[in-house]
């Protein structure tokens, strides 16, 4: 076989249809894939020889295959840098029915012009409409870990990114949406928990604990130590004195590191008004949130009595 098959492969990705519309039979095409190491992505596309298969190789071949698939909900949200729960592929076709596609979750839901972007040469829902999605189909804390994130400046996967939308536009978009309006109430209700000051999933989720346990700390609250240093924490029960602060899952083994660490809890622990500081990790939040809770009541309980 004399064709040249990376020639024939866009953005990567090598069509079966398309080798054989050469004239090249199927039978002679996989021979030749085979022999020379070309790897399946989803059937009817291939990936050149050492192409990692991640799940966006995949997606982008799904997309050529099937141009009428848009990425949406928490597939469209990675692609813009939304940090998430659980990220999976999603689709959505207007057109098709709901399923799933090649493995992938397919959505059935109008789709405006305005509401669709090209990044990474993928073509996905704009954050906006991504966010909409996400509110008004749930699950709760799934929907406000993304939103959290794209109210802010994050730093997501080493690259910082920019505010993507406001709380205000948001709720708009879902007040305006054409067939789901039964699910409006409950999306404003959890868009009012929403805090654009928190710093990572692991905050978000563990404020709604909080809040579900009747507990409301301020969130972000700004604090001065002694010499005039402005620190932000994570929570702070005023009339206790209670801090609460939430560590990510990021690894800072570096002397300059720690001694920021060191730095940073010392002047908190100075600051007027703070009795007492409370630590929990990322695991805790996600794997054992009763024992943070009960930690953080019995902190409570010992302030109050003090």
């Amino acid at each position: 076989m004399t064709t040249n098959l990376q020639r024939l492969a866009l953005r990567g990705i090598l069509l079966t249809r398309e080798v054989v519309a050469t004239g090249v039979g199927p039978r002679q095409l996989h021979r030749s894939l085979n022999a020379q190491g070309w790897q399946r992505v989803v059937t009817g596309a291939w990936a050149a020889p050492g192409t990692e298969l991640t799940p966006w190789l995949k997606a982008r071949a799904v997309q050529i295959l099937h141009p009428e698939l848009t990425l949406s909900h928490r597939g469209a949200a990675t692609l813009h840098r939304i940090e998430l729960l659980r990220e999976a592929v999603e689709f959505t076709a207007p057109d098709s029915p709901t399923g799933r596609r090649h493995g992938f979750q397919v959505h059935r839901v109008p789709l405006a012009p305005g509401e669709v972007c090209v990044r990474h040469g993928l073509r996905a829902t704009t954050p906006l409409r991504t966010l909409r999605d996400l509110l008004l189909g749930g699950p709760r804390d799934e929907a406000l870990v993304a939103v959290d994130s794209a109210l802010g400046t994050r730093v997501v996967r080493g690259v910082r990114r920019t505010r993507l939308v406001t709380t205000d536009l948001l709720a708009l978009a879902c007040a305006t949406h054409p067939t789901r309006r039964h699910r409006v109430p409950r999306a404003a209700g959890w868009l009012a928990l929403a805090d654009p000051q928190s710093g990572s999933p692991a905050e978000t989720v563990a404020r709604l604990r909080m809040h579900d346990a009747g507990l409301h700390p301020v969130s972000q609250a700004d604090l001065v130590a002694p010499a005039g240093r402005r620190i932000r924490a994570d929570f702070l029960f005023v009339r206790e004195g209670v801090v609460v602060e939430i560590e990510g899952y990021a690894y800072h083994g570096s002397r300059d590191a720690h001694r920021r660490d060191l730095d940073r809890f010392n002047a908190l622990s100075a600051c007027p008004g703070v009795r007492l500081i409370l630590r929990f990790p990322a695991a805790a939040v996600f794997r054992s949130p009763d024992r943070m809770l009960a930690e953080i009541r019995a902190a409570l309980a010992t302030s109050v009595r003090a």
